[in-house]
């Protein structure tokens, strides 16, 4: 084998697990040209042509599918020779490989790894932002160690459970002197409706509430992450579902919230089956999983709109169908005011009459 093809090959595995060449140039810290270069020098070597465009993405061809597996062996068994002359150092450091949707990195991840990080526990880390199905996908073929994903599949042997998470409308709160708050839900004929990428949890359980309710939004918008269709809504912009995760660490002042009538859904820690639990790993584990513990249940929507129910200064007919079209129902009983029928025009014109005359 050419040595001297090692970096290449390690470019050309870098491209196949971003699907980007400027990704990949940014992980690399490399120019994008540099990144191209080296996957054209692999091609031209072997003439084999490893990636198709899709798009603005790139995709490995049969070929690349092929060596795909052979370079993540090939890496996988160089870094455990890294790790092997790093405890013959005595300087044992363990990188961990972890995927994870952004709102679940910044919920779960960020305060378990300040705390391993102050108490210099001997591990190093990879993280990598995606969505949930990207990340399954990434531990299964070893690309990653762990991986942070929300599902509603039945628990794999290799998961483990962290918590349970609903989701809840979120829409811009009125600025000061505006009409009352409405539900988010009867807000989706004026505001545009925020759509996570298809193949998300979120979107799935979208979808499926629209196909339910029957529900036609004027105009939606595509959004990558939760993070971003949070921030169009706390800059006054859009209604969307978003994960109790993700709405628990916003500011309320700038969002209205409203629990939504959506299935709940697992949170769960997905672990490569080849990883060695080494006592860093575990305090790893355990972390994780005290600190999903510590996630209020239903925090989000205490103050919210429950689901399919308006704001009684404001009833809408999208949130409560039979509300355009009921009667205005007078309290009755002892003690209440017979509801009387509406006077005619004339009627009003004759009692208008007597007042002048009596005046």
């Amino acid at each position: 084998m050419d040595a001297a093809l090692l970096p290449a090959f390690h470019d050309v595995l870098v491209v196949a697990q971003t699907g980007s060449v400027a990704e990949a140039a940014r992980r690399l810290h490399k120019t994008s040209s540099a990144v191209s270069q080296q996957v054209r020098r692999v091609e031209e070597r072997f003439g084999v042509a490893l990636f198709d465009r899709v798009g603005r993405h790139l995709r490995p061809s049969a070929s690349g599918e092929a060596l795909l597996g052979a370079l993540t062996r090939l890496f996988a068994e160089a870094s455990s020779v890294e790790g092997l002359l790093e405890e013959l150092a005595s300087a044992r450091v363990t990188t961990l490989r972890v995927a994870a949707a952004d709102y679940l990195g910044e919920a779960l991840l960020l305060p378990v790894l300040r705390r391993l990080f102050d108490d210099q526990v001997p591990l190093r880390f990879e993280i990598t932002t995606i969505t949930s199905p990207e990340a399954r996908r990434l531990v299964a073929s070893g690309h990653v160690d762990a991986a942070v994903v929300s599902t509603d599949r039945a628990i794999a042997p290799d998961e483990i459970a962290l918590c349970r998470q609903s989701f809840c409308w979120v829409a811009p709160r009125p600025g000061p002197g505006r009409r009352p708050p409405r539900p988010p839900t009867a807000l989706l004929g004026s505001e545009p409706l925020l759509r996570l990428g298809a193949g998300s949890q979120g979107r799935r359980l979208l979808d499926e509430y629209l196909g339910r309710s029957g529900l036609r939004p004027t105009s939606t918008i595509d959004v990558p992450s939760v993070s971003l269709l949070l921030s169009y809504v706390r800059n006054g912009l859009g209604v969307g579902l978003a994960p109790e995760l993700a709405v628990n660490r916003v500011e309320r002042g700038a969002l209205l919230i409203q629990a939504a009538d959506v299935p709940e859904v697992d949170v769960r820690l997905m672990l490569y089956p080849a990883l060695k639990r080494s006592a860093p790993v575990r305090r790893f584990i355990d972390e994780l999983v005290a600190e999903a513990r510590r996630v209020p249940p239903g925090a989000a929507a205490v103050r919210a709109f429950p689901p399919g129910k308006a704001s009684p200064s404001d009833p809408s007919p999208l949130s409560d169908p039979s509300a355009a079209s009921s009667p205005v129902r007078r309290p009755t009983g002892r003690g209440a005011s017979p509801a009387r029928p509406p006077r005619s025009s004339k009627a009003r014109r004759g009692i208008q009459r007597r007042r002048r005359k009596r005046a």
